[in-house]
């Protein structure tokens, strides 16, 4: 009898056996986010979630802690100083799985928002919303802008070298020159792009409007209603929103040129149902005690500096903002106004977490089970965008998005990756790339509020 024919079936099985023993965590360490971060003082944890036998055979070599390895059933280690550390994980201590960078920083505390707030953006040069032909004279319809070859979420940069900002400017500039029977030189950056083009066209006279026009509807800005964040008082620097601003019609990012927020005060409510997000109805308080700059427009929130610090917080005491790491599934709060400017505070449940989202900001799965705010809303609504969600005392994310077929459902971001962005964090911390996110199926829970040329 041949022994080893015997034993093939035997090593296979056991070979099957230990891959499928350690196939779960496996999956969980590739899952586990390159770049994490960690409060200076607490201790260091990559939240493994798994057997604590399977837990044994993970090791972790951080340089810098003591002490520098560990497995990851352990007791952890304590980060104690600031910087930036190199971490090794291997399985047995030998195999290299994953390498990651851990981020010690100071404790960050900020002050809860959830006021409603106006929100005003300039961009740069002028969207591209529409096309739309022209009828001449002769009843000959024409779309000089489209045959040229610009395309909707374009931007409109230059007009014969001269910087466009407004719609006005365009209109006139176009209006002058058919008048003159001049060519216009046009210089744009195309969508999702970097890249500018140029092109001409010559207006045509519109027998509709009785003006010169080039074919196609532009924006120079934007205006909606928003929930703040969170407010620094050290600094007076905020955060709201916890999405970028896009363009209504295109979907496109804007370009931020300049913009403000104000205060708002809710007038009304209308509930959301399947396939209808609702909306709260606000309107801008140019009396009131928020006022500020916009400085940035990220995939994770619009951000700046308040020129006073508030009066009207549901409670002016700072809190920690937790790190990723510190969040977990499970009963949570948000602070939101649904009528005047009284912020009211409203349970939720947060059902996922996923660390690695962050080019999208959407970090965070939640669910309303607020009875009150269910009976009031539907469940998430536009205007909601930028509520804050608070966790065991800490501030863990925001409100950003509601699920189109499930209003009680939606998206929030990590209140980290916010700070991140914010530039709260040290500068080489906080760069990098900012992408366009896909918000199919999802709604950004900001309330927005053409022109021919």
């Amino acid at each position: 009898m041949d022994y080893r024919k015997q034993k093939m079936p035997v090593l296979f099985l056991a070979i099957l056996f230990l891959g499928l023993c350690f196939q779960l965590p496996l999956q969980t360490i590739a899952h586990l986010p390159v770049n994490q971060t960690v409060y200076v003082g607490e201790q260091v944890n990559f939240n493994l979630n798994m057997p604590k036998a399977l837990a044994q055979n993970i090791k972790f070599n951080v340089e810098g802690l003591k002490p520098a390895s560990f497995s990851a059933g352990d007791v952890t280690p304590v980060a104690a100083t600031p910087g930036e550390l190199e971490v090794q994980v291997k399985l047995f201590g030998v195999i290299p799985l994953k390498r990651m960078i851990l981020s010690v920083v100071p404790e960050v505390r900020v002050i809860p928002g959830g006021q409603a707030i106006g929100v005003m953006v300039e961009s740069q040069g002028v969207m591209v919303v529409g096309r739309s032909a022209i009828q001449d004279q002769r009843g000959v319809r024409h779309n000089p802008a489209a045959e040229a070859g610009v395309e909707i979420g374009d931007v409109l940069l230059k007009i014969d070298g001269r910087e466009v900002e407004t719609e006005q400017q365009v209109r006139d500039l176009v209006n002058e020159a058919g008048e003159q029977g001049k060519v216009l030189a046009l210089e744009l950056r195309r969508k999702g792009s970097d890249k500018n083009y140029q092109i001409k066209v010559k207006p045509i006279f519109c027998n509709e409007t009785k003006r010169y026009r080039i074919g196609m509807f532009v924006r120079d800005s934007t205006a909606g209603v928003g929930t703040m964040t969170f407010f620094d008082p050290k600094t007076k620097a905020y955060g709201a929103l916890g999405h970028i601003i896009s363009d209504i019609d295109t979907g496109q990012p804007i370009n931020l040129a300049r913009g403000k927020i104000i205060g708002a005060a809710i007038q009304g409510i209308r509930a959301g149902k399947r396939g209808e997000p609702g909306e709260k109805i606000g309107m801008f308080d140019h009396r009131g005690d928020i006022v500020g700059n916009i400085t940035k427009n990220t995939n994770c929130g619009i951000y700046g500096q308040l020129q006073n610090t508030p009066h009207n917080f549901y409670s002016s005491e700072a809190i920690p903002v937790a790190t990723a790491q510190q969040v977990k599934e499970g009963p949570a709060e948000i602070y939101t106004v649904l009528e005047g400017n009284k912020i009211e505070k409203f349970s939720i449940e947060i059902l996922k977490i996923n660390t690695n989202a962050r080019a999208d900001g959407k970090g965070l799965v939640i669910k309303i089970t607020d009875p009150k705010l269910l009976q009031k809303t539907g469940g998430i609504i536009q205007g909601m965008s930028g509520s804050p969600i608070i966790q065991d005392n800490k501030l863990v994310g925001a409100v950003t998005h509601v699920f189109v077929n499930d209003p009680t459902r939606g998206y929030g971001v990590l209140a980290e990756w916010m700070l991140y962005d914010s530039g709260t964090f040290p500068k080489h911390l906080s760069d990098r790339n900012f992408k366009e996110f896909d918000a199919r199926g999802t709604v950004a829970c900001i309330h927005w509020q053409k022109f021919k040329f």
